[in-house]
């Protein structure tokens, strides 16, 4: 009778025990305050036309070894257009998703990637934020610590055009 009360209390133990763990929230990843800001670029002086001219050349040159058709734009610090390629043979649809990627990079100061890799990961809240765009290929351009632009691709696959968006980018970032 004893081991059957203790087995008893012991069961009923646990139950509450999981019943208080489970009324108590989960840590929430986003409750953590971090020390610096992150992506704190600052913004720079705009990119002209001869540079953005090159990064376009540098993605579509990576592209074009692949056999792999995008469009390309190039926007300024103020997520303006300064230039824009499109490959023979890159699907349409993909001319103004280019440039949004490429807006997006330069406004929120990261790589697009950054909010595919958050809404895959169930911070769907990221897809509430004014003009986000959840798909890789959007690559800022950093010279000397300032932000002065971001290059934008797509035609392709997301990973394909984050590879074309990263050469065309490699013209400004060293």
């Amino acid at each position: 009778m004893r081991t059957i009360l203790l087995g008893i209390a012991t069961a009923a133990a646990l139950v509450a025990a999981g019943q208080g763990h489970a009324d108590q929230p989960a840590a929430n990843p986003l409750d953590k305050v971090p020390e610096k800001m992150p992506f704190d670029v600052p913004y720079g002086a705009p990119i002209g036309f001869d540079r953005a001219q090159a990064v376009i050349a540098s993605a579509m040159g990576e592209c074009k070894s692949h056999d792999w058709k995008v469009n390309v734009a190039v926007v300024d610090s103020g997520g303006n257009l300064v230039a824009f390629g499109r490959m023979d043979g890159a699907q349409l649809a993909s001319i103004p998703i280019a440039e949004h990627k490429a807006r997006v990079a330069v406004s929120f100061r990261r790589e697009t990637k950054v909010f595919e890799n958050g809404i895959q990961s169930g911070l769907t809240y990221q897809l509430s934020l004014d003009g986000v765009i959840g798909s890789r290929g959007g690559i800022p351009l950093v010279e000397d610590g300032k932000l002065i632009g971001a290059v934008g691709a797509s035609g392709a696959t997301g990973s394909q055009d984050e590879v074309c968006a990263k050469a065309g980018a490699a013209v400004v970032n060293k």
